[in-house]
């Protein structure tokens, strides 16, 4: 058996282009769209079982970006190619490069892009880029597990489920227990090849809804 490597850096701050996807590295500027995307119907559900609370302004935005580029934490906003506007943000975390390891968190996807073809290139970009770019072993995802929406994601997104933590965080005022889950690099081709074939433009209509499902579930 091959000896495990170590990947070959952390992710840098670069652009990551998809079809219909923009990963961009955050600042100010996306602090305007961020905030658009974070008021109306149902944002409060979206943002109760994120570590930050919705944003009340620009302001308040801005702040936030500020704070997470000031962190350990590498966090990217969502482009909507056909808009240009951002509608969301997500971020590299756990980051050990020694041991190949890297999660995706932080997860904000708006209303006028959930579910939708840019989440799921959003999603598929940050696990090709540590995957085939950079050479990490696994890539994780994590929630509260009362986020029932979260995990459902997971298991679309090809995640296994990997056990609970228990008592994991207080978050908000409230205990957090934390489902893991993860792709391992040997999962990774066929479930790389299940999103290329997913996301190709001739598996959508004319108003981008999708013809057949993402069957990453094996």
């Amino acid at each position: 058996m091959t000896a495990p490597q170590p990947a070959k850096s952390a992710p840098e701050r670069i652009v990551l282009e998809g079809r219909y996807a923009r990963l961009e590295p955050i600042g100010l500027q996306h602090a305007a769209d961020i905030y658009a995307a974070s008021i109306g119907e149902g944002v409060p559900e979206r943002y109760r079982w994120l570590f930050s609370h919705a944003p009340q302004s620009v302001g308040d935005t801005e702040a936030w970006i500020a704070a997470a580029n000031a962190g350990p934490d590498r966090y990217v906003a969502v482009i909507d190619k056909a808009t240009g506007k951002a509608h969301g943000h997500q971020g590299w975390m756990r980051i050990f490069p020694d041991h190949a390891s890297i999660e995706i968190g932080g997860v904000y996807w708006g209303p006028a892009i959930a579910r939708t073809r840019i989440a799921t290139e959003a999603l598929y970009l940050f696990a090709r880029h540590a995957f085939d770019d950079l050479g990490y072993r696994r890539f994780e995802w994590k929630c509260n597990n009362r986020n029932e929406g979260s995990k459902a994601a997971a298991r679309r997104f090809g995640f296994q489920y990997e056990g609970l933590f228990r008592q994991d965080r207080i978050v908000k005022g409230e205990n957090r227990d934390t489902a893991w889950f993860s792709i391992i690099d040997g999962e990774w081709p066929a479930l790389r090849a299940e999103y290329e074939r997913w996301l190709a433009p001739e598996n959508f209509d004319a108003d981008g809804m999708q013809r057949t499902k993402l069957g990453t579930r094996g």
